[in-house]
């Protein structure tokens, strides 16, 4: 029972720290802030609770979670659940309130540990080639809030008359609403109007805007929040390289990724590769069979009693070789997988392959699967597979032949439809990316904010040609294959039809 504050970095969600992901994947309870990417919640579990608790630019907090409100919430939860991940953007001591959130929890008896996060204001500069100090022009580097009012309680406001006349840099973090005022002050303190100053807006994101400027003209940036300002003679390096890198091919578009767990992670970061943004919405989930997993134990007890096993998915892999004890208890019987990753998590148990047909689908597994010849081995197969899993492969294996002993491993159930601010992304996407029938059909099921069903985007793309024809079952248009069952053969396919000029 521990209560973790997890700096989220400045914006990237591959700046997240190893530590903060391994947590994010264990937690029972998050409290998030407004400017964590989409993609780091991701991380959760789809049975986490999270909680929206960030603050907007303006100050205010939905629901009027003011900082108390937070601290009750964080002792709250952290005295009745395993893990609770407090997730804040940057790091968790630096503007970040964490230490009176330590307080609190310290008060109430609660454990905590603090991961600390890339904060923006070093962060942020760097990934825009601005080095905070750098030989020759700044030693030392000084890091402030935007405040410009004198009436903190403690007197702990910001001098600016003394910051004028400090060398080095200086970083103002929260000062957009001010960069006026915050100039004047330190002209006024004899900060010369002309010190090179550059503001990078969503530092780190694909969003990122650089300007540069003079501290006398830093008024006229009208860039929004979250904004860096950094004011001093590095602020001049770090210029764009000219000219600019070619964009990557999804540059601009946002594809829902509705694939659950682990398993989405390789396509996640395949898109952002090809300069995709993401929204990853699980919208299914894998557990036990109907039956509790009894056929599934009796069959690992006699797997050397069929001459086939037959694999269709790493679901059915996991499930099966979770029951047996030692792969040797395959003893004589062949193997058939419907593709590499199902071959990958046999090997992975030890197990491998014997058949892994060209076209990895269910129907190339038929074809490539030999007809039965009468024998002492007999003509069962074993076919452990979700309990909702087509016919198309028992149907095909029975006329060659075989007698298809199909086994419950494992079902799939819909997960209760995502957080409002994550359909708003969704009804906004340029594409879906279905890896499964069962998402296809929970997405059909959802309502948007008005009630309707929510709006499909443009373009759905789908693993295989059975996805495919299901999506198309359930009224959905734009349909298209991926060029292979694999994060590649998805993101192949999104850029052929959404690449500028596609």
């Amino acid at each position: 029972m521990t209560v973790y504050l997890v700096g989220a970095g400045p914006g990237d969600p591959g700046l997240l720290t190893r530590r903060g992901a391994q947590l994010l994947s264990e937690a029972d309870v998050v409290l998030y802030d407004r400017l964590v990417h989409h993609s780091v919640l991701a991380l959760a579990p789809v049975s986490a609770e999270l909680i929206d608790v960030g603050k907007r630019p303006d100050g205010t907090r939905p629901g009027a979670a003011l900082q108390e409100e937070i601290n009750r919430l964080l002792v709250e939860h952290g005295q009745r659940s395993h893990t609770v991940v407090r997730l804040k953007g940057g790091d968790p001591f630096l503007f970040g309130r964490g230490g009176e959130e330590v307080e609190a929890l310290t008060r109430a008896g609660v454990p905590w540990e603090v991961v600390p996060g890339v904060s923006s204001a070093f962060g942020v500069p760097a990934v825009a080639g601005i080095p905070v100090t750098h030989r020759g022009l700044s030693s030392s580097v000084t890091v402030v809030t935007g405040r410009v009012d004198d009436s903190s309680p403690t007197g702990a406001g910001v001098n600016w008359d003394a910051l004028a006349k400090v060398e080095g840099t200086l970083v103002i973090l929260m000062g957009m609403m001010t960069r006026a005022e915050v100039a004047a002050a330190l002209v006024r303190g004899g900060k010369p109007a002309s010190t090179p100053t550059a503001v990078i807006e969503r530092g780190s994101t694909k969003d990122q805007v650089v300007v540069r400027t003079t501290l006398g003209q830093l008024s006229d940036v009208t860039l929004g929040s979250p904004s860096v300002i950094v004011v001093g003679p590095v602020a001049a390096l770090g210029v764009e390289v000219s000219p600019r890198p070619v964009p990557a091919p999804l540059s601009g578009r946002t594809v829902v990724v509705t694939r659950s767990g682990p398993r989405s992670h390789s396509l996640v970061e395949a898109l952002h590769r090809a300069g995709a943004e993401t929204v990853e919405v699980p919208l299914t989930e894998q557990t036990g069979p109907s039956d509790g997993g009894a056929a599934l134990r009796a069959a690992a007890k006699e797997l050397d009693h069929y001459p086939w096993a037959v694999f269709t998915s790493v679901n059915a892999v996991e499930a099966l070789m979770a029951e047996v004890r030692d792969a040797r208890t395959l003893g004589s019987t062949l193997v058939a997988a419907v593709g590499p990753a199902t071959a990958a998590a046999l090997r992975a148990a030890g197990v491998e392959p014997d058949l892994v047909p060209d076209e990895h689908r269910a129907a190339g597994l038929v074809a490539a699967f030999p007809d039965y010849e009468p024998g002492p081995a007999g003509n069962v197969v074993l076919f452990p597979c979700a309990e909702e899993a087509p016919s198309t492969l028992s149907e095909g294996l029975e006329a060659k032949g075989w007698e298809v002993r199909r086994i419950n491993a494992y079902r799939t159930v819909a997960l209760l439809p995502p957080d409002s601010w994550l359909l708003e992304r969704m009804a906004q996407a340029d594409a879906v990316t279905f890896t499964a029938s069962s998402a296809a059909s929970a997405y059909a099921a959802l309502k948007g904010l008005d009630g309707a069903p929510l709006r499909v985007p443009p373009l759905v793309m789908c693993i295989g040609p059975t996805t495919a024809t299901d999506a198309r079952s359930l009224g959905m248009t734009g349909v298209e294959e991926a060029d292979g069952p694999s994060s590649e053969g998805i993101v192949a396919a999104l850029v052929r039809n959404l690449a500028p000029g596609s």
